[in-house]
């Protein structure tokens, strides 16, 4: 088991890339100080008794963040003839940071259509709330739906409330991690991160990609860090001869959305969906969800273009 002690949550700066040439938005200045409450020193956490409460093991993550994975590897889910790999699209999550009186959870579940109405029950039964239900994804078969959540209060019962609503699901119950995979990934990994300006790690048989925006972002006066949901994620699967398909979501700001849009589009990227993730977010937040199967250094470029338009942190030069 993961942190077999108590683990003591203690204050985290963040470090914050520059924010791009242009000023910042209203939209960016709009957001509100924490309140009293959200600055106060976190409640110590027994994340062995929280790992108990979900049935499986979690990890420590950037921010002070303890986050949980249920990939959905029972899915057969296949977009244009690309079978989706669990770390590429189908993967659940939740993720738990410390308050003053217990803790925020953020979390994404990947269903079958079939699934949906006896999982949200069975959250709202426990008092976890859902702020998005929705598809990410175009053209994929069988159709996928994904619910996002949120708890606040105590951890042991918000994870308690969780796996009751899981065990609904065909997710599978927790694999031991798999050795990583040797040889050649059939992308140039390289060449992708210069042309993004941000490296990634390999997940699953996955290239993936996660950049941070540039503000600080909060939910509820929270301040909420980029790895509980709010991080831009591109995410490259590998298709043969240097090829990779793409997913993944944007994290932006209102007047981001469109010149997101134009440079996706003019790059040959498609955007599958545009909606929130969450209710009370400051500065108001969208995710916009993309697709593509070409060449996977020019998709790069094309992303990065994206990226240009939004104030995530500056790409390495």
């Amino acid at each position: 088991m993961i942190g077999k002690a108590a683990l003591v949550f203690s204050a985290m700066v963040l470090a914050a890339g520059c924010s791009t040439e242009s000023p910042p938005s209203q939209e960016a200045k709009a957001v509100q100080p924490a309140s009293p409450a959200a600055s106060a020193p976190p409640r110590q956490i027994d994340w062995e008794a929280v790992e108990h409460a979900m049935g499986r093991t979690g990890a420590i993550q950037s921010g002070d963040v303890y986050r949980f994975s249920m990939p959905r590897s029972d899915l057969a889910v296949t977009v244009q003839g690309v079978r989706l790999k669990p770390a590429f699209a189908l993967g659940s999550w939740i993720a738990f940071k410390a308050t003053r009186d217990g803790a925020l959870a953020m979390g994404d579940l990947v269903l079958k259509e079939t699934e949906v109405a006896p999982v949200m029950s069975r959250l709202q039964e426990a008092g976890i709330e859902q702020t998005a239900v929705h598809h990410h994804l175009l053209h994929e078969n069988p159709r996928v739906v994904y619910m996002h959540v949120h708890g606040h209060g105590d951890p042991v019962k918000i994870a308690e409330g969780v796996r009751a609503a899981v065990a609904l699901t065909s997710t599978p119950a927790q694999a031991p991690a798999a050795p990583a995979a040797a040889g050649d990934l059939g992308i140039d990994t390289m060449q992708i991160a210069a042309a993004l300006g941000h490296g990634g790690r390999v997940n699953g048989g996955v290239y993936q990609v996660s950049v941070a925006r540039a503000e600080t972002l909060r939910d509820r006066g929270q301040e909420i860090p980029p790895s509980m949901g709010l991080a831009i994620a591109i995410n490259f699967q590998p298709t043969g001869a240097g090829k990779a398909a793409i997913a993944g979501d944007f994290v932006m700001i209102a007047s981001e959305v469109n010149p997101v849009i134009r440079a996706l589009r003019q790059n040959g990227i498609e955007v599958t969906s545009l909606h929130n993730h969450l209710l009370n977010d400051e500065p108001r937040l969208f995710f916009m969800h993309f697709w593509a199967n070409d060449d996977a250094v020019k998709l790069a470029r094309g992303l990065r273009a994206g990226l240009d338009a939004t104030n995530s942190q500056r790409a390495a030069r």
